[in-house]
């Protein structure tokens, strides 16, 4: 009995220990006073003050941030009405659209993406990335809206409507406040994945269109120098923020909702 336990931790050890290892070697060697990464030199923040006065850089860091808050907004939007459609009404169409673009290979996705545009005659740009990324979001923003109403007291609502709210009322100031840290939750995921997505970006930008993640494929073409690692450790730590910010909102979501005393 005591065997399976510590076999258990080692193999969780050692899973994990794949994961994040690489992840630390790449913020550490943004630090190092050296153009390789063949070996560590000395400490520099030299890297970090290049990446911010790189034109280039800012660029697509402003086109990823220009991106990333329209599709938050807008698929929180209609990712929240969705997630409320699918928990009131047993609609067996709306899942389907709504979750099939989180199920298929994003590869597929931004292929037929991709087609759609061309044969609309649809020209590429931040304005094509911008819908692909809002089509991708919006799923997973009715998932957790919709396991936020899960977790809550429908008798609210109906106390509500018998009080003499209408529907938009009842909607507006009780059932709202009470999901919005599952929206609020839903719109800072669905900004982290569109910040640092690559492949259906890589298939619905234009010649012209460059944003982070873009910018950083194009840099490790060459070689992945500290510059590539300190951008990297940067994008790596405002994603790992959002994440934690999302999971302290829907409790609901690891745990249940909790009991009041």
């Amino acid at each position: 009995m005591r065997r399976k336990p510590l076999a258990l931790w080692i193999a969780a050890g050692a899973g994990y220990a794949f994961l994040y290892i690489p992840l630390v070697i790449v913020i550490v060697y943004s630090f190092n006073n050296s153009r390789l990464n063949a070996e560590w030199v000395g400490f520099t923040l030299d890297w970090y003050d290049k990446l911010f006065h790189n034109d280039e850089m800012l660029a697509a860091a402003g086109n990823s941030l220009l991106i990333a808050l329209t599709t938050s907004l807008v698929s929180t939007a209609l990712g929240t009405m969705a997630g409320v459609a699918m928990y009131r009404y047993n609609l067996r169409l709306l899942p389907l659209l709504v979750l099939t673009p989180i199920a298929i290979p994003e590869i597929l996705m931004g292929v037929s993406l991709l087609i759609f545009f061309v044969l609309v005659n649809f020209t590429l740009g931040l304005v094509s990335v911008t819908l692909a990324h809002i089509a991708f979001c919006i799923g997973f923003v009715a998932i957790v809206v919709r396991a936020r109403l899960a977790g809550m007291d429908e008798s609210l609502t109906e106390a509500a409507r018998d009080c003499g709210a209408t529907p938009w009322e009842a909607f507006r100031y009780v059932t709202l406040p009470l999901i919005m840290p599952g929206v609020i939750a839903g719109a800072l995921m669905a900004f982290t994945l569109s910040i640092d997505d690559f492949v259906i970006t890589f298939f619905t930008a234009g010649a012209g269109t460059v944003t982070l993640p873009l910018q950083i494929y194009s840099m490790i073409k060459i070689a992945v120098t500290p510059e590539v690692n300190a951008v990297s450790t940067l994008l790596m730590l405002l994603t790992l923020a959002l994440i934690i910010i999302a999971s302290r909102l829907t409790p609901s979501l690891a745990g249940g909702p909790k009991e009041q005393p």
